[in-house]
């Protein structure tokens, strides 16, 4: 007989790690592909073919708290699952900038769940929390494929985004 105990009780970053079989992710944080539409056929996008749709989980701890900004061609519906709450930051092409909380108090606001445009830079950190991670999942469409990403270069955005500067010195890798 199993202790029920031992399953309400929450996970720690290293047993999500460990139990979820994530690895480190070039954004920052951990993920692992979860599932990708290979029964569908293949969609004809500009940089080739694609899965009709992508699944990870993506998870920011204390060690790696920040996903640092980056582009997507596609788009991409983010659940929030476990833990310490997310912050979003988007930055739209004509440069308005949008942030919002990822978590479980939607009382308070947050989001259970977030679409992302393709086209649209995205930014995330974790929160103080006492879980010490934020776990969500990710559905891309068309499937995420790496040639369809761009990592953020701080000196690119700032140059295109003056206004934000400040935030691409904390958000992007240098």
């Amino acid at each position: 007989m199993t202790n029920p105990t031992r399953h309400n009780a929450p996970c720690s970053a290293e047993e999500l790690l460990a139990t979820l079989n994530l690895e480190p992710h070039t954004e920052g944080g951990y993920y692992r592909r979860t599932f990708q539409a290979d029964q569908r056929p293949m969609l004809g996008c500009t940089g080739g073919p694609r899965y009709l749709m992508t699944s990870i989980y993506y998870l920011l701890t204390g060690d790696s708290p920040i996903g640092q900004f980056h582009l997507n061609q596609s788009d991409i519906l983010h659940y929030f699952h476990l833990g310490d709450a997310l912050e979003y930051v988007l930055l739209y092409p004509d440069g308005t900038l949008k942030t919002l909380v990822m978590g479980s108090d939607v009382r308070a606001g947050q989001y259970l769940q977030l679409h992302v445009p393709g086209g649209v830079w995205k930014a995330s950190r974790l929160l103080p929390g006492v879980a010490g991670y934020g776990l969500i999942s990710e559905a891309v469409c068309p499937g995420f494929d790496y040639a369809d990403m761009q990592l953020g270069d701080r000196e690119r955005l700032s140059t295109l985004f003056p206004q934000h500067r400040r935030l691409f010195e904390r958000l992007c890798q240098a």
